[in-house]
């Protein structure tokens, strides 16, 4: 869709017709729940639709704040982001029986308040295992990674975000964004092959 069929259609869903938001919908749903499930991939079906539901209910309400300075859907994964991580910390509480973590779908400011990143050239054994069978793999590595790494890589990789799309979205300049990559790039390269030895080893002991 071009930036000026998308912006009528949000002008659409402004003024509350019901057939623009079916489909913005029916666009943008699904690729939100892959971007979601990739962040957290020990999220189950029923959670990435939950967060699915969040995201959406926000952009209902916040829908007027989006000004166009960024893709649409950038700023619906930023949404995504934030409510994954919500929900991985309400589960991480829980799981450790601590406190509940407070969740407002009334975003105030769904748009900010990001510390993600992107790109970056870098070949390795990062991005081989990030193209194949070892996604599951590549999954947990990034949940040794911090939140910001996390986020970063997913826009670049799973969001499918420019570096200048990113930079946009994050007041970054651009190289400060290619470098911050590359830096949770290499970070993700030894995480995985850690975890990747690690398997060799238990295979090995079976």
């Amino acid at each position: 869709m071009s930036a000026a069929a998308e912006a009528q259609l949000l002008s659409r869903c402004r003024r509350g017709d019901a057939g623009a938001w079916d489909e913005l919908f029916d666009r943008h749903y699904a690729a939100a729940a892959r971007f979601i499930f990739q962040l957290g991939h020990r999220f189950t079906r029923e959670d990435v639709e939950e967060i699915c539901q969040e995201v959406f209910l926000t952009v209902i309400r916040s829908l007027d704040t989006f000004r166009g300075q960024c893709q649409f859907q950038t700023w619906l994964f930023r949404i995504a982001a934030n409510k994954a991580r919500d929900c991985h910390q309400r589960q991480t509480a829980a799981k450790r029986g601590g406190g509940q973590v407070t969740l407002s779908l009334q975003a105030q400011d769904p748009d900010g308040g990001f510390v993600l990143e992107p790109p970056s050239p870098l070949p390795g054994p990062d991005l081989a295992l990030m193209r194949a069978e070892n996604m599951a793999l590549v999954g947990q590595a990034l949940e040794t990674l911090g939140d910001a790494c996390q986020e970063i890589i997913g826009l670049r990789y799973f969001a499918d975000l420019s570096y200048d799309e990113i930079a946009r979205s994050l007041k970054l300049n651009p190289k400060t964004v290619s470098s911050r990559l590359s830096k949770c790039l290499d970070k993700l390269g030894v995480a995985a092959q850690a975890l990747l030895d690690r398997e060799k080893k238990t295979s090995a002991s079976v």
